[in-house]
């Protein structure tokens, strides 16, 4: 006995596949109110923090246009990156040898390494520079020869070490104590094993160095280097005692004389927002070239 075949109709197979599909899921995007309150006050104190600047007639900001570019503080800045360039040179020049000296096997070497690294960051910075500026108190004359024997030749002091002598003497001395450390960190974060897979390959030991270990090391070395570079050009402000036309000093000789210190220390807030940002953004870059072979 056959059964009479069932005709679906249309609705019925509609219904069916509704049933069947899977509902609609609704996105809803998390809520962070926080953050836009946060957002809306800071927003707040910055247009409160601008509107003081701009309205504020005591910060003389004529009197900053007319100071900016004047002969006399371009000519400090200028002194101001000399001193930075000097005293960054001799100190990776001078840390680096440092450093691999901290890292012989040679107990001597090592230790004298880690006494000057000691004894240069134990003292401050004005002391050291006072004491370099004042050195013909100590010797009045300084000698040439063979160690222990006689003169070829001497000098007087005061002729050989000069103001700015002494100066770039006093931050290069310090800052190698500083870049010593940075150094002798980058080249201890490379992998021993980057080291010896090259002294198996029969690699120069220059070659290793230049070619293996410091390109590695520099990923390290690179941040914080460039903090220290920045904290120098601000740091170069402490020559002011030795009386040397930098940028802090020749700000103070000039509102000593006119009297509008806010403005005049604005100019130089301005100038050292200026160097500190180009060192920031050259940092940027030199980071990222280094960092090619990580990425």
């Amino acid at each position: 006995m056959t059964r009479p075949a069932v005709e679906t109709r249309p609705q019925d197979s509609e219904a069916v596949e509704t049933a069947e599909a899977p509902p609609t899921l609704k996105v809803v995007t998390t809520k962070h109110p926080g953050r836009w309150v946060a957002a809306a006050g800071v927003g707040v104190l910055l247009a409160m923090a601008a509107s003081a600047l701009i309205t504020n007639p005591a910060w003389d900001w004529n009197v900053v246009g007319e100071y900016l570019f004047a002969p006399s503080v371009l000519h400090a800045v200028l002194f101001t990156l000399q001193l930075t360039v000097l005293g960054i040179g001799i100190g990776f020049l001078l840390g680096t040898v440092i450093a691999i000296m901290r890292l012989s096997r040679n107990p001597l070497l090592s230790s004298v390494a880690w006494g000057y690294v000691a004894l240069f960051r134990s003292i401050p910075l004005i002391l050291q520079l006072l004491f370099w500026y004042n050195l013909a108190l100590l010797y009045q004359r300084i000698s040439f020869g063979v160690p222990f024997g006689p003169a070829f030749f001497d000098i007087g002091t005061m002729d050989l070490i000069s103001p700015v002598t002494a100066a770039v003497l006093g931050l290069g001395l310090h800052q190698a104590a500083y870049c010593s450390e940075i150094v002798r960190a980058g080249l201890l974060s490379v992998d021993p094993g980057q080291r010896e897979a090259a002294a198996a390959l029969g690699i120069p030991w220059r070659r290793q160095l230049f070619r293996i270990i410091l390109p590695q090391a520099m990923r390290s070395i690179v941040p914080t280097a460039g903090n220290e570079i920045i904290g120098l050009v601000k740091g170069t402000s402490v020559v002011y005692i030795m009386a040397l036309p930098e940028l802090f000093y020749q700000i103070q000789v000039i509102y000593s004389r006119n009297g509008r210190v806010i403005a005049l220390l604005l100019v130089a807030t301005v100038w050292y927002l200026i160097i500190t940002s180009v060192l920031s953004v050259a940092q940027h870059y030199v980071e990222r070239h280094y960092a090619r072979g990580r990425r």
